[in-house]
């Protein structure tokens, strides 16, 4: 696999993506939330996708107070949603907003902690189906968009026990291996073929709900918020990692 960092302390521009059109997947909490927000500060349309509808709406709503481009929103459940649906999404986002320079995939389900020994198929399924299977297909629906873009960045999000697994991760830590190496196949493929790159990014430890699931004994207040990762996030999106492809890369 291949490694890099993030640079250290990295400050971007106030514009850095002026004109830009992002989609953020799981964008009404969290991380996703944090990442469209910090997006939309440095001049990007986002795409807001998520399956909660008023969640997305309060996203919508902080990004227009804070007077950057609005938003769209696009209201869409992972784990239901068919070839057809990820299609509509593409045609969506070309005929309102004509472009699409970056995609990135936050939305997850955590599943079950338990041994694989005893895991449950559905669950499994519904882990698979939200972090790998929605990835791919949401990915293949938006690429002639992001081809046709001067330079265009997809980011898988990744985890440290998609790079080792652990024991009782089960489909979460199984999906997350399964999410780089779609990274990996995807980046060799557009290589000197597009001006699309392609990476992935642990974020870490981070203040959200799939953490406070994942760890209910912790305290909250010991964990940094999403916000603080964001220099990452804004370095994958933007001009200054040009020439950065088919990394496995952390945010911390």
């Amino acid at each position: 696999m291949k490694t890099a960092r993030i640079p250290r302390r990295y400050r971007p521009g106030a514009d850095l993506l002026r004109g830009r059109v992002i989609l953020v997947t799981g964008a009404g909490s969290g991380i996703g939330r944090a990442a469209a927000e910090a997006y939309a500060r440095h001049g990007a349309t986002v795409v807001l996708l998520g399956r909660t509808l008023a969640k997305l709406e309060a996203a919508y709503d902080a990004i227009e107070q804070a007077g950057c481009p609005r938003p769209a929103l696009i209201e869409l459940d992972l784990q239901t949603a068919d070839r057809n649906a990820y299609r509509q999404v593409a045609d969506i986002i070309e005929a309102q907003l004509g472009r699409l320079d970056g995609l990135l995939h936050n939305a997850a389900l955590l599943g079950e902690r338990r041994p694989i020994e005893s895991a449950d198929l559905r669950q499994w399924q519904s882990v698979m189906q939200v972090n790998v299977t929605a990835a791919m297909l949401l990915s293949q629906a938006c690429l002639p968009l992001l081809m046709a873009a001067p330079s265009a960045s997809i980011v898988f999000t990744s985890s440290g026990i998609g790079r080792e697994g652990r024991a009782y991760w089960g489909a979460y830590s199984v999906s997350k291996f399964a999410t780089e190496g779609l990274m990996q196949v995807l980046a060799d493929e557009l290589e000197n073929t597009s001006a699309v790159r392609v990476n992935s990014l642990d974020p870490g430890i981070a203040r959200t709900a799939m953490r406070a699931a994942a760890f209910p004994g912790e305290n909250p207040a010991s964990v940094p918020p999403p916000e603080e990762l964001m220099p990452a996030y804004l370095y994958l999106m933007g001009d200054d990692s040009l020439g950065v492809n088919g990394q496995a890369l952390s945010a911390y």
